[in-house]
């Protein structure tokens, strides 16, 4: 049984987060997914999710490639996530390239390419454009 790892906000959930989910479990057999806390989403990003922490998790935990789901409250603790969920395989988007090329020790690790043109920021500055119009 090959158990996959990977980590993300998910707020505002679209496209490119869920093929990134499907594309990571095709790479194994169980998929864990850790979502970051409202605290560490702000120091990543300088920014607050548009979602609760409660509402991304149900969300994430209700696509049916997630077989769990965890909440991530450290970016330097991905080691010890690893560990405790004994992965096999860490994945996340290609704009973390070489960003964790340090737990190739642990496991392997893939850095997915994102979807062309589908982001959270970018969903949000359309949102933002046609507000009052």
């Amino acid at each position: 049984m090959i158990t996959v790892l990977t980590c993300g906000t998910f707020d505002l959930f679209h496209v490119g987060h869920l093929r990134l989910l499907k594309r990571a479990l095709a790479l194994g057999d169980r998929l864990v997914v850790g979502v970051s806390s409202d605290r560490l989403n702000f120091e990543k990003k300088n920014k607050h999710a548009v979602y609760s922490l409660n509402d991304r998790i149900e969300i994430i935990r209700s696509i049916r490639c997630v077989t769990d789901v965890f909440v991530e409250d450290r970016m330097e603790d991905k080691r010890a996530y690893i560990k405790e969920h004994k992965a096999d395989i860490f994945v996340i988007g290609d704009d973390w390239a070489g960003k964790f090329d340090h737990l190739t020790d642990l496991c392997d690790v893939h850095y997915l390419t994102r979807t062309p043109s589908v982001s959270t920021t970018e969903i949000v500055e359309v949102i933002r454009s046609t507000e009052g119009k």
